[in-house]
Formats: structure tokens, C-alpha cells, sequence
């Protein structure tokens, strides 16, 4: 797990379950929802959204509920808070609901942020106290995958990648998802020689990830790519 907050502020960079709808909001939701994978694309929120939507949120749980509101408006019909209760609709029917919790040190709570339309896939923020994860919902099955930092899609659908790199609490590794109707599995993973302090991965191609990244300590920012046939790469035990 992660802050949330990156360096300076909030940043995607860092980025950051029960069932039951009444039937007939239930429907209605499904009927729109059958829209999604083929109209509506990925819509995380950008570092500058973030900076004005946080800039006087009280702490972690409560940015990314503000996140979430803005999310709710761009993806109707897709989810619906209640309360404590996030429910997502699942395709082509069912719901999911997630459950915030409260405890001494600040609970568990889950929050839209964004949707995948090229895998029908839901991703949630979870926060844990002053911690944040991700959770990869997919709509057709109902299972959930927890992932360490913001997953990026690859062009062929097949894969995700996250980067997750701070000083504190963090893997500080980057590694690569592969996605599958039975849920998302690690296949790989990579850690430099030297620490970095944070990290943004995307794809250049179906089998080659950019990072640009800071070191720890550092005062400027980098550039590197990588290969899924580079040789150092780790692989992930089978499960």
C-alpha cells in the first residue's frame, strides 16, 4: 500500500464487496450500462483535477471521495452511493457493493475512480487509513483484483502495469498484470538498482512499458523504457 499524496500534493501518478438492487433500478442501470465497453473510454482524473479537487480535502478518504463524485458524473449508470455503500452494476446483471468501514485509525473505505471500457473493468480506490489501493472490479464475472498503484491497460487488452514507487510503504516495483475472465494475475515484476521516490508507467507498445521517474534524492526526472523480453525481469510464483 501507498499514500495518496505524492510529492507536493496529489498526483494520478500515485496513483491511487455483497449484492442487491431493487429490480427495476437494477434494470435501468443495465440497459444504460450496456453502453459502456463500447462507448466510453478511460476517464482517470488528471494530476490538475486533483490538485483542485483535494486542495482542502480532509485527508485521504475524503479526496478520494470528491474524486468519486466527479467520476459519478461522468460514468452515470454505472455506479450509485448510498450511504457507506458503493454499489457498481455488474453486465449483464447483478451488483456489487463495497462497504465502507470505520476504525480507530481511520477505517476502509472504496471510491470510483475510473473505467476501463476495453476490458468492461470498474477501478476502485481504496483507502486504509492513510494508505491507498486499487481495486480492479470486472464487470462481466464479479471478481475483484487488488493492485498496489493506478494500473494502466495495454494496447492489446491483455495486460496492465503498475508502478508503485514512494519512500514509504510502498512495493517499489513495477510489474506487470496479465488480465483473464478468471481475474488479473502478476506475471512479472522489475526493481531498479536505485530507489525511486515515484513513478508513472505507460505503454508504447503491446509489449513495452515508458516510465518516467525521480530518484530518491533527486532533484530532476527521467526517462526509460522497457521490454517484456528484457532478461531481468522477474516472474511471479504460479498460483
Amino acid at each position: 500500500m501507498r499514500p495518496l499524496w505524492g510529492c507536493g500534493g496529489p498526483s494520478s501518478a500515485v496513483a491511487v464487496s455483497g449484492r442487491s438492487f431493487a429490480a427495476n433500478a437494477a434494470r435501468s442501470a443495465l440497459a444504460a450500462g450496456a453502453l459502456f465497453s463500447a462507448a466510453v473510454h478511460a476517464v482517470p482524473p488528471t494530476p490538475e483535477e486533483l490538485t483542485k479537487l483535494c486542495r482542502e480535502a480532509e485527508g485521504t478518504a475524503h479526496c478520494a471521495r470528491l474524486v468519486e463524485d466527479r467520476q459519478l458524473q461522468r460514468l452515470p449508470n454505472l455506479a450509485r452511493r448510498e450511504g457507506s455503500m458503493l454499489k457498481v452494476s455488474l453486465y449483464p446483471s447483478g451488483v456489487s457493493t463495497y462497504a465502507d468501514t470505520e476504525a480507530l485509525h481511520g477505517g476502509r473505505t472504496y471510491s470510483l475512480w475510473d473505467y476501463l471500457g476495453e476490458i468492461n473493468a470498474v477501478i476502485l480506490l481504496v483507502t486504509d487509513g492513510d494508505n491507498v489501493m486499487f481495486l480492479l472490479l470486472q464487470r462481466t464475472t464479479g471478481r475483484d483484483s487488488e493492485l498496489p498503484s493506478e494500473p494502466k491497460l495495454s494496447p492489446d487488452r491483455s495486460r496492465l502495469v503498475t508502478a508503485d514507487f514512494c519512500e514509504e510503504r510502498c512495493s517499489n516495483e513495477l510489474a506487470v498484470w496479465r488480465v483473464t475472465r478468471d481475474g488479473t494475475r502478476k506475471e512479472v515484476s522489475w526493481k531498479p538498482r536505485r530507489a525511486w521516490s515515484d513513478a508513472n508507467a505507460t505503454w508504447t507498445s503491446p509489449t513495452s512499458i515508458a516510465i518516467d521517474y525521480a530518484v530518491v534524492g533527486g532533484d530532476t526526472r527521467s526517462r526509460l523504457e522497457r521490454r517484456l523480453t528484457d532478461s531481468d525481469w522477474v516472474s511471479a510464483p504460479t498460483r
